[in-house]
């Protein structure tokens, strides 16, 4: 299974990824900004959704928002 950002690169455990657009987070006060980098992520079952720690929570975000960094 392949995992891709939003430009197509390739994705693999521990890789650090930076947000693409600002997204609000149901339970978090405010949103992840665009540009904060969220390291050494973790692939999950689904080639669509990646999980790291940002914000101090452990997040399932898309691949759609994010780019390699």
């Amino acid at each position: 299974m392949e995992v891709k950002d939003s430009n197509g690169n390739l994705l693999a455990e521990g890789d650090s990824v930076t947000i693409t657009k600002d997204l609000k987070v149901k339970g978090m006060a405010q949103a992840l900004k665009r540009g904060t980098v969220v390291k050494n992520i973790r692939l999950t079952s689904s080639p669509a959704e990646i999980e790291g720690k940002a914000a101090g929570s452990l997040l399932v975000i898309k691949t759609e928002f994010v780019k390699k960094a």
